[in-house]
């Protein structure tokens, strides 16, 4: 069991989430946002054991989809003659809205929620349902890390449909999915749903039993989150290496250092689709890093050699302040750290690495573990 008691306890918690979020992950200052408010209003987030949840009983997972894009005057004048105007009072906390929409499709009551992904915005989320509604926090998510398409989760391995879902909007519209036929459809339809509403939808789906959860969910991984945050606040605080640090912590690697020289990329069918560059200082001078992102980080190269590819982990960190960053964030000129990780081992599978191995990404490149391909790399293991 893990407690949040106080605000360095909650940054601690969304500095990991965001850390495991390898890049995406959603906004790690909208998840430290929500916690802190559930934090002050309820005096503590207890995070629970999975087996904290009855065999019998039910969880689900929360999650947003869409687009959070700047909308032009076009598109505001389009929402006005839609009549999406007026925003309904649980417009705040969308996913907990879905999540009492699906109970009531279902006639079922769920005793525990779990998060779909790892992220500094997309764990708070589903750990916000839970505080509010009451329900257990499992300490535990479907992926391990943050993905960019919804079958890249342990669910989809073990062939649990991602039916019904519910989806709802901040203007009161909703959407029951009773069946898709596979996981791709699925997620299109969430998808074309939000753009229906011309922004982010809360979803709300695996409504599965305890029994089932325990055998598909990646156990313990919010604690880690918070392990990982922690140990990066203590190492700045002491004046140590936060990337050697959480690299020793994890039984991970400092893959790089350098200067973040360019970030090239586009939106493209709703993911962020681009390549950060980093020129090498200190032990990695004179050389250069490249990670290719699809909103999280997929692939790095080590002047032009393959290091490290998904579903292991590759993390970009702030050199000096530890802080992880987003690749929404990531700009030109930031000294920066990559931190490596092993993956998890779902996803290590032939069936994992069909849907989060390199080549599902479009490369010509066959899946080697990090432990293996970092002995051909002049990386830092602490």
């Amino acid at each position: 069991m893990l407690k949040l008691r106080t605000r360095q306890d909650v940054e601690d918690f969304v500095r990991g989430c965001t850390f495991l979020g390898t890049g995406g992950g959603g906004s790690p200052q909208v998840g430290l946002k929500i916690l802190l408010e559930d934090l002050e209003k309820y005096g503590e987030i207890v995070i629970h054991d999975v087996n904290s949840v009855r065999d019998d009983a039910y969880v689900v997972t929360p999650y947003l989809m869409g687009s959070i894009a700047p909308k032009t005057p076009e598109v505001v004048a389009k929402m006005t003659s839609l009549g999406l105007v007026k925003r309904i009072g649980m417009a705040d906390r969308i996913l907990t809205y879905a999540v009492l929409e699906l109970e009531k499709y279902l006639g079922v009551e769920f005793e525990g929620v779990v998060a779909i992904e790892l992220g500094g915005g997309n764990t708070p989320g589903p750990v916000d349902v839970a505080v509010a509604l009451g329900k257990i926090i499992v300490d535990g998510d479907y992926a391990g890390r943050a993905i960019p398409e919804i079958d890249q989760i342990t669910t989809y391995l073990y062939d649990i449909p991602p039916y019904p879902a519910v989806y709802v909007d901040e203007y009161g519209n909703k959407t029951v999915v009773s069946k898709a036929i596979n996981y791709l459809m699925a997620e299109r339809i969430g998808k074309l749903i939000s753009v229906a509403s011309f922004g982010l939808v809360g979803g709300a789906s695996f409504a599965i039993t305890g029994r089932e959860m325990k055998k598909v969910v990646i156990p313990g991984t919010l604690t880690e989150a918070y392990i990982i945050g922690k140990t990066i606040r203590e190492a700045v605080e002491a004046g140590k290496d936060p990337a050697i640090e959480v690299a020793k912590k994890m039984n991970g690697y400092v893959l790089f250092r350098g200067i973040v020289s360019k970030k090239d990329w586009e939106d493209r069918e709703g993911y962020m689709w681009g390549t950060t560059y980093i020129k090498g200082t200190d032990e990695f001078e004179g050389h250069e890093a490249k990670v290719f992102f699809k909103n999280e980080n997929h692939v790095m190269w080590f002047d032009d050699k393959v290091l490290a590819t998904s579903p292991d982990i590759i993390e970009i960190i702030d050199s000096k302040t530890g802080e992880p960053i987003t690749n929404t964030d990531l700009k030109e000129g930031i000294k920066v750290s990559v931190v490596g990780l092993k993956g998890r081992e779902p996803f290590r599978t032939p069936k994992g690495l069909e849907v989060l191995g390199p080549r599902h990404f479009g490369f010509d490149i066959e899946y080697v573990p990090i432990e293996k391909r970092v002995v051909n790399f002049p990386v830092i293991k602490p």
